[in-house]
């Protein structure tokens, strides 16, 4: 497919597109309540005339899936694109502030919707030259972790036929228009632990006559950083993370509880499984030597991203007609985490980054943050992107036969 046409035609609707995308961020929606982005959607989808659209996933109406046939029905390439907003109030002084109570469009999502509602709008004029179908996931529930939307619309057959998938991320860290790629894990598995030390309440003139739970749960923060500095083959890389600790609320009471939540990543599945397992012998060992008893769970959330090799190659490969040579670069490994990761361990497949970080438009802040926004200039660049890389897997898969 001629690349010089497809930036031709996204540059055509980039008014169209940054337009939709102002919109949707004024009007965010949280995980699981996408039901106005959803039937903004559906709508478009329908007026494309793509086929099998369904709206309604996980038992709500939020998320949408729709079908592209070119002129024979296989093989089928998917793209991907997240559709919540996070828990947030925006601080940006912007037309189009977030209107939504605490709730914000914090880490692009609204962009990854317009990029992928105009890829489906070129993909659409371009079907005469489609060796097969391209199915668009609009995916709710990216930002929910223990309820990934990924992982419901894949059980509720989103994947089914699809040979091929590619989703991108608008990245803030990085300049405006520069693709990154990587072969192999580039994002990081995530689960969320739990060690709740239990002793005998008492006052605190009298520690004698307690069992204090806090002593216990100060050494038990210092010791499980042990496990990735002197457990772990230093070559490997892993996170262990504190996030929360709560014990009394009184300043001369011991507390009979305490206790502590926070997170683990890792790039290897061994070391990922072999976690729970640590920080349990940890606990109960300090709990034992502190009179106190330890309860550790660890609730296993997205796995790591891996991506393919042949799909990075077709996106590497499309990247550098589009975006020129000087404009794509490899992908360093990332500690976030992703559900696309639950897709791509289904299908084969690609996630890769487009910088949309721009120092003087402001839009260079971290994701999550409340003066997160992405520079609009990237949006173009993006349906390029997604709709080049579409075209050219379902040649590479027609070529192979399928």
């Amino acid at each position: 497919m001629d690349v010089s046409k497809i930036n031709a035609r996204a540059e055509a609707i980039r008014e169209e597109t940054v337009a939709l995308r102002h919109h949707l961020h004024s009007c965010p929606e949280l995980s699981w309540r996408e039901t106005e982005t959803s039937g903004l959607i559906e709508g478009k989808l329908v007026e494309l005339g793509l086929a099998n659209v369904r709206r309604g996933y996980g038992g709500t109406e939020s998320g949408v899936s729709a079908d592209l046939i070119g002129y024979r029905p296989g093989p089928c390439v998917a793209l991907r694109a997240d559709i919540d907003a996070l828990p947030l109030t925006e601080e940006n002084d912007v037309a189009y502030r977030s209107a939504a109570e605490h709730t914000m469009h914090a880490c692009g999502h609204d962009g990854h919707i317009s990029i992928l509602l105009g890829a489906a709008k070129l993909l659409s004029a371009l079907k005469n030259e489609l060796p097969g179908r391209v199915r668009f996931i609009f995916q709710p529930a990216e930002e929910q972790g223990e309820r990934s939307g990924a992982r419901a619309m894949i059980d509720e057959g989103v994947l089914d036929g699809v040979e091929m998938i590619a989703g991108l991320h608008l990245w803030s860290f990085e300049r405006t228009g520069l693709v990154q790629w990587r072969v192999g894990p580039v994002m990081a598995s995530s689960d969320r632990w739990r060690a709740t030390f239990t002793g005998k309440g008492g006052h605190g003139a009298m520690p004698h006559a307690a069992v204090d739970p806090t002593i216990a749960a100060a050494n038990f923060i210092g010791s499980i950083q042990t496990i990735t500095s002197r457990e772990l083959n230093p070559t490997e890389t892993a996170v262990v993370s504190v996030g929360t600790l709560t014990s009394g609320d009184m300043f001369n009471i011991i507390p009979t509880k305490a206790a502590i939540g926070g997170s683990l990543r890792s790039f290897n599945p061994e070391v990922r499984a072999s976690m729970e397992g640590r920080i349990r012998r940890i606990a109960d060992g300090i709990a034992t030597a502190f009179r106190c008893e330890a309860e550790t769970t660890v609730e296993y959330m997205y796995p790591c991203v891996v991506n393919h090799r042949d799909a990075t190659e077709i996106l590497r490969e499309t990247a550098v007609e589009i975006a020129g040579q000087e404009n794509v670069k490899e992908s360093p490994l990332l500690m976030v985490s992703e559900d696309f990761s639950f897709y791509l361990e289904h299908v084969p497949g690609t996630f890769f980054f487009l910088g949309a970080g721009n120092h003087e438009k402001g839009t260079d802040f971290p994701h999550h943050s409340p003066r997160f926004n992405i520079d609009d200039d990237a949006l173009s660049t993006g349906v390029s992107l997604m709709t080049g890389f579409a075209a050219a897997a379902l040649k590479r898969l027609e070529s192979e036969g399928r």
